[in-house]
């Protein structure tokens, strides 16, 4: 090897070095000052009452504050755009579930892109709702509610927690899947959308907010949107069993980070989260807010992600969905 070539290699090769030996020391003594947390949706939603406990048990198991951030609007596009543009630097994550990541990019042109801008850290656990109506209605089963809806086109409203949120889709899916035409209303997060349906302005929502209601008999709980019953409600059937198989739609919750953020942090971030969510405490607190605790790889989020844009587009496509 000449000289100067060796020389060269030399000095890159002491350079990476550098860089790698700087990357692990930041991830050892990460972190040391407190960690914000975007949610893209407004207070009071899924988002924010899955988010919470995770929050807190961060904080304990990092010795450092894990501050939630909400950020809503656009059907979470503020807030994720928020997240991506934000210093790569291990102190801003989003905290999201899936939709504004897997659908929205679908409908609409977003100032990020899923698969560039971010990189996955965690999964978090998958929110456990299904369809809840209005007892003014008058069905109490979702059999009987599409049979209203058959009767009366366009009579029943139902609120989601945006344009593109995963509530929007399941709405969708389930008019295409049954033949049915229902109203969407979309709203600045779940929490206002639930403001009207309590009283009865809109009549049907697909959301984890209105569970407390359901089970005190203010609402009536149709179905649940998973692979298995509820173990808080086991008296309400699936909607595979309510005779629509393949319809779910999982919303599924992770944490991302901003594209560049050192790769060395992340694992550590993913690794501390694989632990907590092992844990009976975090297990019972998620079911308690009614979502299923979930782990994967970072690899495994990667194609899972992959994965889910791909179904969503197959539906949108199929069911004609835009965003009007």
């Amino acid at each position: 090897m000449r000289r100067r070539d060796f020389l060269t290699f030399s000095a890159g090769a002491l350079a990476g070095a550098t860089v790698s030996r700087k990357a692990s020391a930041q991830a050892a003594s990460w972190p040391n000052r407190p960690v914000k947390l975007i949610i893209p949706y407004a207070p009071g939603g899924a988002s924010d009452i899955i988010g919470r406990p995770w929050a807190d048990a961060l904080s304990q198991a990092f010795g450092q504050s894990f501050v939630i951030e909400n950020r809503g609007g656009a059907a979470g596009m503020i807030g994720c755009e928020a997240a991506a543009k934000s210093a790569p630097d291990g102190y801003t994550f989003l905290m999201t579930p899936s939709a504004a990541l897997s659908i929205l990019p679908l409908l609409r042109q977003t100032p990020y892109d899923t698969q560039k801008s971010f990189m996955p850290v965690a999964r978090i656990g998958d929110s456990v709702a299904g369809f809840t109506l209005h007892p003014s209605v008058g069905p109490k089963t979702l059999q009987e509610t599409v049979a209203y809806a058959k009767k009366n086109p366009g009579k029943l409203a139902y609120g989601s927690a945006g344009l593109g949120s995963i509530q929007h889709m399941r709405i969708e899916m389930l008019k295409y899947r049954a033949g049915v035409d229902i109203l969407h209303v979309p709203y600045r997060g779940a929490a206002d959308a639930l403001n009207d349906l309590l009283p009865g302005n809109i009549q049907m929502m697909c959301e984890i907010n209105t569970l407390p209601h359901a089970k005190a008999g203010r609402l009536i709980q149709l179905c649940f949107n998973s692979e298995d019953r509820s173990p808080e409600m086991p008296e309400i059937p699936t909607l595979t069993e309510c005779g629509y198989p393949n319809s779910d739609l999982p919303s599924w919750y992770a944490i991302w980070a901003p594209a560049g953020t050192p790769k060395e942090i992340v694992e550590k971030f993913h690794a501390k989260v694989t632990e907590i969510t092992a844990t009976p405490e975090m297990q019972t607190k998620l079911r308690q807010v009614s979502a299923a605790p979930r782990s994967q790889t970072i690899a495994q989020m990667t194609e899972f992600l992959i994965n889910d844009m791909k179904n969503n587009a197959e539906l949108i496509k199929a069911a004609n969905i835009k965003l009007e």
